[in-house]
């Protein structure tokens, strides 16, 4: 009697797309979270702790040069920065994407530059922040072609987001400070970073749920 062995059926497109990231991705993912987690608290504490601070008319830059703030705020952009540039090294060598890893490099670059020259040190900081907002977005859209369903969806919302603010403060630094409407150049600036920084806390949590090849048995 001929007796048929049972074969596993060969995974979908998409089951093969998620199981690709299930190797080694806790650690960027718990990265990532610690990076964004330590940056949205940061500049929390550091706008309650500066004296007079203006949420609506200032920059989240002017943190950096407050006395009361500099330190904390410029150590912890700093750290996002270099935070960035590992994440970025840790999923190329999972998923080889010499784009993705531009991306997060020029990221990465751009906050430990803006860290390292605060606001008050002329145009350097400017051209760094800009490269920070921009390129934090774009890592959002990049990643958005490396997962699927809602995380997809949801990289792809936050940094359209980040990146229609970024147009608007640009528009409103050079000339045309209407643009800003109520929420002020901060809140515009804040609609540039708090979308991706929750993206991130949403993508290291989707890492750290994934669980390595060798503990699921693939």
């Amino acid at each position: 009697m001929i007796t048929h062995t049972a074969q596993r059926p060969l995974p979908s497109r998409a089951a093969r797309h998620v199981t690709e990231w299930t190797h080694d991705a806790r650690l960027p993912g718990t990265l990532m979270f610690v990076q964004a987690a330590q940056f949205m608290t940061v500049i929390m504490l550091a706008a309650s702790i500066a004296p007079g601070y203006d949420f609506g008319g200032g920059a989240i830059s002017d943190l950096g040069v407050i006395r009361e703030t500099a330190t904390l705020f410029n150590v912890s952009l700093v750290l996002t920065g270099l935070l960035n540039l590992a994440i970025g090294s840790l999923l190329h060598a999972e998923r080889p994407n010499r784009w993705l890893l531009a991306v997060y490099v020029a990221a990465g670059v751009g906050a430990i530059g803006a860290g390292l020259v605060p606001l008050d040190s002329g145009d350097a900081h400017s051209l760094f922040a800009l490269a920070a907002f921009l390129f934090f977005n774009v890592q959002a859209l990049v990643a958005s072609r490396l997962v699927t369903g809602p995380m997809a969806a949801i990289s792809i919302v936050a940094g359209v987001v980040g990146l229609i603010f970024a147009g608007i403060m640009v528009v409103g630094d050079w000339g045309n400070p209407s643009v800003f409407g109520p929420i002020g150049h901060g809140g515009v600036e804040r609609m540039i970073v708090y979308p991706v920084m929750l993206w991130l806390l949403a993508f290291g949590g989707y890492l750290l749920g994934r669980q390595p090849t060798s503990e699921t048995g693939r």
